[in-house]
């Protein structure tokens, strides 16, 4: 008998966000300084302060996180996992109506594209935001896109 972790357990894992020095591989692109790996539910309750029809990057949520922590810059690969298990966790919550749930959809690449990778893939996510009131398009490289999506972009600036 296997026993899989839920996304949700590991969504609440007790981990520590750590600022450390920037590694030799990663220098060239983000400098010498600090970089933060995050803790998961950092990246959830950025999530969540996203507003019904608003929009976010990766890009920013990675920007807010290292403001916070004091750092150069955040972690792109832990930051895309950490995404990547908020939204699988709002998916288990939505499955077994859980309220409220992160709003995993809200979140949109640097170029307003869709993430195939989240539950339900670009379906899913494109029916979430139409229903928030956003139009989802076709780019000639079969991307699905947000019309306009910068005009949606919310900054997660610290209050």
């Amino acid at each position: 008998m296997t026993s899989r972790t839920s996304w949700r357990a590991k969504l609440e894992k007790p981990i520590e966000a750590r600022v450390v020095a920037v590694p030799p591989k990663m220098r060239k692109r983000y400098g010498n300084g600090t970089m933060l790996i995050p803790r998961p539910l950092d990246v959830d309750t950025l999530i969540r302060k996203v507003p019904r029809g608003s929009l976010v990057t990766v890009a920013e949520i990675r920007r807010r996180l290292a403001q916070d922590y004091h750092a150069d810059v955040t972690c792109p690969l832990v930051t895309g996992i950490l995404v990547r298990i908020a939204a699988e966790a709002a998916h288990e919550d939505i499955q077994m109506r859980r309220r409220p749930v992160t709003p995993f959809w809200r979140i949109v690449r640097d170029d307003g594209s869709l993430n195939p990778k989240f539950p339900g893939g670009v379906e899913m996510q494109e029916e979430m935001l139409s229903s928030e009131g956003h139009r989802v398009v076709s780019t000639r490289a079969g991307k699905s896109r947000v019309a306009g999506f910068e005009q949606h972009l919310v900054s997660l600036a610290s209050n």
